[in-house]
């Protein structure tokens, strides 16, 4: 009876200790994501071409060698973001992750029908404060809203083979990750008002 009741006091002090070390080591263990392992090698609204995936490379997870891969780590603090992306021989796709690394959207060359994929990023109060206009609704523009202010974006362009690796991470190195800036409006002038119109001529008395 005394050799259960030590076996269960033991139990309970075990996992306590092995809670305790849990709550410890969470911070540590929550700031080692993708963000936080790409934050030294890249910069903030701007595209990154990582280097190609090998065992030793762990920066992000599942990186297939035969793609070239691009990163934009971004803040739409800022505001939106335009993101623009050449389309490969092969295959490209783009991936949007939160800060916690939750895919929320994915596009590729197939479904963007186009030779350069091209879309807005903004969170959903960014959406909302667009001004109603016809060019700004258009359907030729693809606006994707994020769920958190600051994330990832994964480009990744396929090698059909490996003599063509060096293409693909050229398609990715022209890609842009940028903050859109508005262009300032030109400043209206208002018209002088006309001038007065001459008096009548006044004709001489005889």
């Amino acid at each position: 009876m005394i050799r259960l009741v030590f076996t269960i006091i033991a139990g309970v002090l075990l996992g306590g200790v092995v809670h305790l070390v849990s709550v410890l080591a969470l911070p540590r263990i929550a700031t080692q994501d993708a963000y936080s392992r790409l934050t030294p090698i890249t910069k903030l609204n701007a595209v990154t071409v990582l280097p190609p995936a090998d065992p030793s490379n762990t920066l992000m997870p599942y990186l297939d060698p035969a793609f070239a891969t691009a990163v934009c780590r971004y803040d739409l603090s800022g505001g939106p973001i335009k993101l623009t992306v050449p389309v490969s021989q092969a295959y490209t796709s783009v991936s949007f992750y939160t800060r916690n690394e939750l895919a929320y959207y994915a596009i590729n060359d197939r479904s963007a029908g186009k030779k350069v994929i091209e879309l807005d990023l903004m969170t959903e109060a960014q959406h909302d404060e667009l001004p109603e206009d016809e060019e700004v609704t258009s359907a030729d523009r693809l606006i994707i809203d994020s769920p958190s202010v600051t994330g990832l974006i994964v480009l990744k362009a396929l090698a059909a083979e490996p003599g063509l690796m060096p293409q693909a991470q050229a398609t990715m190195a022209a890609s842009k990750c940028a903050v859109q800036v508005e262009e300032p409006q030109p400043k209206q002038v208002a018209p002088s008002p006309p001038a007065p119109a001459p008096p009548p001529p006044q004709r001489g008395k005889r």
